[in-house]
């Protein structure tokens, strides 16, 4: 293959960035696939994320020997040497500020979106390219596909968001309205700031030239002149206004064809995304794909790589290949054990049987009928809360898609957060646990919900899915009573004869309560700022009503089994 280096793309205001660019040693025009980010084009996976590769090299050995030499990967972007044989060209751009182009380094913002824009357009406009580019890409790389997709350059002839989220608010930044800042504090200044413009003080090298990977160095006052801080911008804005608006895609202007691969074991980042990606799309032709395992192993294992290049084949290359003939629903159902593929035609699924389970503060147990006598369950914020089983499964049982708890809650003080978090136990009573996006033992789901952001849209909320607003804070008063619906995000299991579900009910992180195994179960989302959870709005004694006409349920897709 032919091999460029820090191409030069110009932009509509003057500024250059740059590129690699991957592309087939002949004449002939192929199709493109893009990544455009600030995670350094020419940092080796292997050198940056070296626990996520030692661990994506233990799930796949032959990585870097079957088919590739891996000198090329980069941290959640395609292999060039696995598609430039199939007649793809790879163009991989370092985003303003970033890498080897200099400018402001400004993450998720409008600019930024508008520099992906004319990238585009550039590579659709190269003599190698034959007009049509797609985006490919995992997290970041998938976030901003949503972003710039919903601008329609000419060029985008497809998206493939693999593991992205799509609202910025809701997915990432604030969850249920409260802020997760533990993975931002560990995030910018690993993965953004080490390979930031200028900073001569990078840790990573680039292996082909041996120098660095950022550019021409600059002193640490002009980067920080240079560059604008997410977190602050996150913890400033704890309510969704104009700044998320411009940030958040406007996905029914999506028009071109859709791939969204989400991950079951991606709570906290990422799995509402694909989903809801998927669903708020415009485009006609969109599929969503639904897989487990870690964030990075899938995207490069070879059967997922031939799912990307059948998708990319047909609307990049135009050939017959069958795939807009696939049912648009493509899962991978979780059991205790293994994963079962399985196509659908829509997501929630049509023939979901929606199950109330109501919660009994007594007896902490929950069931099919609601009980008649009101009863209450306390504890203390911060600090763990109390947890809800429900009877043995009698059958082999299946619930796949959204869910909710309808909650009536007190609170001692204004205010009240409340971590969700849906469990699974075998008949010994030891908890069903699954290897997770980035966490190595999470439970089958989680939901989040600050009670102050309680406010529904009743036009864009379902009984299994509620939509909350978050454009205002309504205070509690201490100890009124309030009903709340609460979103849990998407999940599949499959249960067997015997199992129990749980709903555990928390005024923190989900974290296991005297366990000899895994403690958490969050991977590294946590909610632990303390201008966010102000003691004197977070502290205090919470209250759980059940019983009675405090109807606090948990509604689960049930799936019933087909017909023998």
């Amino acid at each position: 293959m032919i091999f460029e280096k820090n191409v030069p793309i110009t932009l509509r205001d003057g500024s250059v960035l740059r590129a690699n660019v991957f592309r087939p040693n002949d004449d002939r025009p192929v199709p493109v696939l893009m990544t455009h980010g600030p995670y350094g084009k020419d940092a080796h996976f292997g050198e940056a994320f070296k626990p996520q590769w030692d661990e994506l090299k233990r799930l796949y050995p032959g990585i870097d020997s079957d088919g590739s030499s891996g000198r090329y990967i980069r941290w959640e972007v395609a292999d060039p040497e696995r598609w430039i044989p199939s007649g793809y060209a790879i163009v991989v751009v370092d985003s303003r500020g970033a890498g080897e182009s200099p400018g402001k380094l400004w993450v998720w913002s409008p600019q930024e979106v508008e520099d992906y824009y004319d990238s585009i357009e550039w590579a659709g406009t190269q003599s190698w390219s034959n007009g049509k580019v797609g985006l490919l890409g995992v997290s970041y790389y998938a976030m901003n596909q949503w972003q710039v997709a919903a601008l329609q350059p000419p060029h985008l002839a497809a998206i493939c968001p693999w593991e992205g989220a799509s609202d910025f608010y809701r997915d990432a930044s604030h969850h249920g309205g409260i802020f997760g800042n533990t993975f931002f504090e560990m995030w910018f200044p690993k993965q953004i700031l080490s390979v930031q413009n200028g900073n001569a003080n990078s840790p990573y090298r680039d292996r082909d030239t041996q120098g660095t990977t950022t550019g021409t160095p600059i002193d640490d006052e002009a980067l920080r002149a240079n560059r604008v801080d997410v977190i602050d911008e996150f913890r400033s804005r704890p309510v969704v206004d104009g700044w998320y608006d411009e940030r958040t895609a406007k996905l029914a202007d999506i028009q071109v064809p859709v791939l969204s691969a989400g991950n079951w074991g991606g709570m906290g980042l990422h799995l509402r995304g694909n989903v809801q990606g998927f669903l708020g799309a415009g485009s006609g032709q969109k599929w969503l794909q639904m897989h487990g395992g870690t964030h990075w192993e899938s995207f490069y294992l070879p059967e997922y790589v031939q799912l990307q290049k059948r998708f990319f084949d047909r609307f990049l290359k135009g050939e017959d290949n069958g795939w807009d003939r696939l049912p648009p629903v493509m899962l991978e159902v979780r059991h205790a054990d293994r994963f079962e593929p399985r196509l659908e035609n829509e997501w929630p699924l049509a023939r979901t049987e929606w199950t109330r389970l109501f919660l009994d503060a007594a007896t902490r147990t929950m069931g099919p009928r609601a009980f008649a006598e009101a009863e209450e369950a306390s504890y203390e914020a911060p600090g763990p809360g109390v947890e809800f089983l429900s009877d043995p499964m009698q059958a082999e049982t299946e619930f796949t898609g959204p869910l909710a708890a309808v909650l009536w809650i007190r609170s001692s003080t204004a205010d009240m957060d409340l971590f969700v978090t849906i469990r699974a136990y075998d008949p010994e009573g030891r908890e069903v646990l699954f290897r997770g996006a980035t966490d190595p033992a999470v439970p089958i789901a989680q939901g989040w919900l600050r009670a102050s952001h309680r406010k529904t849209d009743p036009q864009k909320s379902r009984p299994w899915q509620p939509h909350h607003t978050h454009r205002e804070i309504e205070p509690l008063v201490p100890g009124e009573d309030y009903r709340v619906e609460v979103e849990i995000w998407p999940t599949s299991i499959v249960l067997p004869a015997g199992y129990r579900l749980a709903i555990r009910i928390d005024a923190r992180d989900f974290e296991r309560e005297g366990a000899t195994g895994p403690r958490k179960g969050s991977g590294p989302f946590l909610h632990t700022d303390p201008q966010d959870r102000r003691p004197d709005l977070h502290a205090g004694q919470h209250t759980i009503l059940t019983g009675g006409r405090y109807d606090s349920h948990l509604i689960l897709p049930l799936i019933p089994k087909a017909a023998s």
